[in-house]
């Protein structure tokens, strides 16, 4: 789960983490308004998207009275933001974060992030700061240093004296910038968080280090545990299908193409998409309905894919172990009835009451073609949508 910059950065200071004054804002005078309560010579109006690039987008802007302020609240709020990770549709803006200036002497980047290769937390720091990690990766990757972290004993201070040391933080402000680490990875650990970046983060004219952005991302198997966190979800920044899948208990991402997948468990349905590729075809979305999937919970996986209007076709893969096969057949013709299907529909059955669930099926009265293995199956449906 993602939260804005601005909810982030209250969770950071509720560990210690220096950040700038600043009030969220939600229309053009609650902007001046806050500008105005924070005093400042110098404020900064930044759109508040789930999506990284936001300077870059024309989402950021330096404002130097409260007419200036205005001007820009009004250009940002309502604007779409085109940024790299949001793809071309763009993302509205519909709030935004009033800002402190701060006297900025340099930036630098710090990351706590969960590496895949050694299975640890590893805390990433670069005095690239200020650009998007991946390119510093891309271009200087010998400036990018790493401290992997032992979960039995946590960051440890001489860890994060080394990074510091490392990306050339001034000697002066060694032991903030320790202290901000350890603040930022005890977040990190504590709030179950998939992701902690601070890009940039600064020291300023004063003596401060400072998160200048925050960007903090959670596990949302985890969320059980931080109800405060899940009171901080955007739903308006999220995919509505997405919202609705997940009432419904199932596993669903959407993606660009336009032949739909309904698969039961999460290692076959990334299986799926990839024959759908291997065939010339496109796949819609991942959709795991799980190995206890009912009926019900069928249909609405169902209307689900039918509600993406890039949807053509309908592949529907199941392979029965614990989950029923004749349970599926059900659960898909009764979908097909209340939505009136009008797409193609291939469906693959195997396992568990295979040859009942394939009758259902054949008597439903409703057109779907039938495949005999996973290759057949992706292969009709590639022709069908074609």
């Amino acid at each position: 789960m993602n939260i804005h910059e601005y909810q982030g950065k209250e969770v950071l200071k509720q560990y210690g983490v220096t950040v700038p004054q600043g009030r969220v804002a939600f229309t053009v005078d609650e902007a001046v308004e806050a500008a105005e309560a924070l005093g400042s010579p110098v404020v900064v109006v930044k759109a508040q998207i789930h999506a990284g690039g936001r300077g870059k987008a024309g989402g950021v802007k330096v404002a130097k009275n409260l007419d200036e302020v205005r001007n820009y609240a009004n250009e940002i709020l309502g604007k779409v933001l085109v940024t790299h990770q949001t793809g071309p549709e763009g993302k509205e803006v519909k709030r935004l974060l009033i800002e402190q200036g701060c006297d900025i002497r340099k930036e630098y980047y710090v990351g706590v992030v969960v590496d895949r290769a050694t299975g640890r937390v590893v805390l990433m720091a670069s005095e690239e700061g200020g650009t998007e990690i991946e390119e510093v990766a891309a271009a200087t990757p010998e400036k990018i240093f790493k401290e992997v972290v032992d979960p039995a004993v946590g960051l440890q201070v001489f860890q994060a004296r080394r990074l510091a040391y490392a990306i050339n933080i001034p000697n002066e402000l060694v032991n903030k910038a320790v202290k901000f680490m350890l603040a930022l990875y005890t977040a990190f650990i504590e709030k179950d968080c998939s992701i902690a970046e601070i890009n940039p983060l600064v020291v300023t004219g004063d003596g401060e280090v400072m998160a200048l952005d925050a960007k903090l991302n959670f596990d949302s198997n985890a969320l059980f545990r931080h109800k405060d966190i899940l009171e901080l979800r955007d739903l308006e920044e999220e995919d509505a299908k997405e919202i609705e899948a997940s009432k419904f208990d199932l596993s669903y991402i959407a993606l660009d193409g336009n032949i739909g997948c309904m698969v039961n468990g999460a290692g076959l349905a990334m299986a799926t998409m990839d024959i759908i590729k291997y065939y010339g075809g496109d796949p819609a979305n991942f959709l795991d309905v799980g190995g206890g999937a009912t009926a019900e919970k069928v249909t609405e996986a169902f209307k689900i894919i039918l509600s993406d209007s890039k949807v053509k076709g309908i592949f529907v893969n199941i392979f029965g172990g614990i989950m029923r096969c004749d349970v599926i057949a059900e659960g898909i013709v009764e979908a097909a009835k209340q939505v009136s299907l009008d797409r193609p529909l291939v469906v693959r059955l195997e396992g568990t009451n295979v040859e009942l669930g394939k009758n259902i099926l054949a008597e439903s009265g409703l057109a779907i073609v039938s495949a005999d293995s996973m290759a057949d199956g992706a292969r009709k449906i590639v022709e069908l949508v074609s």
